[in-house]
C-alpha cells in the first residue's frame, strides 16, 4: 500500500468521505439543528460577554462601570439590526445567501470581499475568546488546572475545528446537543433566580451586617 493511499485512508477516517461540489446541496440541516448551529455564536456570548465587558471596564477604573448600561443598549441595538437584516435576507434569498453572495449582488465585489474578510476575522476572534472563556470557567471550578489553561484551550480549538471539518451534517448533530443544553440551563438559572427572589428574599435588599468596633 502506497503512502498516498495511507494518507487518504487516514484522512477519510478523521474527516469523512470528501464531497464533490455537486453534493453540497445534500449537506442541509433540519430546522432544529440549523437553529442551534446558526445561533451558537450569539448564545456563546451570553456565557462570557458580560464578564469580559466588565473586566475591561474595571481596568479603566471603577468609574468606568457607568458605561456598562450604554454598552448593553448598544449591543441590544446591534442584535436587533442583525435580526432584521437576516429576516430581509431570508425573504430575498430563500434558497440561501451568505454575506459574500448578498453583498456582491447588491453592493459589488469590493464590498463583498470586505464583508467576507470581516466574517473570517470575527470567526477567528470568536473561537479564540469563547474557548478561552470556557477554559477560564473550567479552571475556576478546578483550580488545579490553572497551569494548563493554554494547552486546554488549544485542545478545545482542535476539537472544534475537527468537528467542523467533518461536514455540516455531522457538526450540526454534535453541536446542537450542547446548544440546547445551554439554553435549558440558562432558563433554569433565570427561573430559579426569580423564584428565589420572590419567595425568599422578595424585592428588598438584605439588611446590612452589624458594624463591629475594634477595642484596643
Amino acid at each position: 500500500m502506497s503512502s498516498r493511499s495511507v494518507r487518504r485512508g487516514l484522512s477519510e477516517r478523521l474527516l469523512g468521505q470528501p464531497l464533490p461540489t455537486s453534493a453540497s446541496q445534500q449537506e442541509q440541516l433540519p430546522n432544529s439543528q440549523a437553529m442551534a448551529v446558526l445561533s451558537s455564536d450569539a448564545l456563546s456570548s451570553v456565557a462570557y460577554a458580560t464578564d469580559q465587558t466588565l473586566t475591561v471596564l474595571v481596568l479603566a477604573g471603577s468609574a468606568a462601570l457607568v458605561w456598562s448600561l450604554p454598552i448593553t443598549l448598544a449591543v441590544v441595538a446591534l442584535v436587533a439590526v442583525v435580526v432584521l437584516s437576516y429576516r430581509q435576507t431570508l425573504i430575498a434569498y430563500p434558497q440561501g445567501g451568505g454575506c459574500y453572495i448578498v453583498a456582491r449582488a447588491n453592493l459589488g465585489k469590493t464590498s463583498s470581499l470586505v464583508g467576507a474578510s470581516a466574517l473570517l476575522i470575527d470567526y477567528s476572534l470568536t473561537a479564540a475568546v469563547s474557548l478561552m472563556a470556557g477554559t477560564q470557567a473550567l479552571t475556576s471550578y478546578l483550580p488545579s488546572l490553572l497551569p494548563w489553561q493554554v494547552p486546554i484551550a488549544l485542545v478545545l480549538l482542535v476539537v472544534v475545528g475537527w468537528v467542523n471539518l467533518r461536514g455540516m451534517s455531522e457538526s450540526g448533530r454534535l453541536f446542537s446537543l450542547p446548544v440546547y443544553a445551554f439554553i435549558a440551563m440558562v432558563a433554569l438559572l433565570v427561573g430559579f433566580g426569580l423564584v428565589d427572589l420572590v419567595l425568599r428574599h422578595g424585592f428588598h435588599p438584605d439588611p446590612m451586617p452589624p458594624v463591629t468596633r475594634c477595642h484596643r
